[in-house]
C-alpha cells in the first residue's frame, strides 16, 4: 500500500531554512503528482506547492512563492521542499501528498516551528 514519510522538519528562527523529505512507495512514484500542504493551528489543512510526475509543471500557493521550491529525484521516489527565509506564518505541520489513481493519499506530517 502507499506509505509517505515524512522528514526533516525541526525549528529554526525567521529568515531561517529547512529542506523537508518526503519518502513514498508502494506506487509508481514517477507517474503521480506529488505536493505538500499544511496546516497551522486552529486552521484547516492548505495547500503550499504540487510537482507533477515529470517535474516538468510546479504550482505554488502565493505566500510562499519566491522562497520555497519544491524538487523530486525519481530514482529515490522522495520529494522536498526546499524552504528558505521562513516566516513565522510558516509555522505549521506539513503533509505530503500523493495523487494516486485511488485518491490522494497523506504522509503523518512533519512539525515545523519558525521563531520570530
Amino acid at each position: 500500500q502507499v506509505q509517505l514519510i515524512e522528514s526533516g522538519g525541526g525549528s529554526v528562527q525567521a529568515g531561517g531554512s529547512l529542506r523537508l523529505s518526503c519518502a513514498a512507495s508502494g506506487f509508481t512514484f514517477s507517474r503521480a503528482h506529488m505536493g505538500w500542504y499544511r496546516q497551522a493551528p486552529g486552521q484547516e489543512r492548505k495547500f503550499v506547492a504540487t510537482m507533477t510526475g515529470t517535474g516538468d509543471t510546479t504550482t505554488y500557493t502565493d505566500s510562499v512563492k519566491g522562497r520555497f521550491t519544491i524538487s523530486r529525484d525519481n530514482a529515490k521516489n522522495t520529494v522536498y521542499p526546499q524552504m528558505n527565509s521562513l516566516e513565522p506564518e510558516d509555522t505549521a505541520v506539513y503533509y505530503c501528498v500523493a495523487y494516486v489513481q485511488e485518491g490522494p493519499r497523506w504522509g503523518q506530517g512533519t512539525q515545523v516551528t519558525v521563531s520570530a
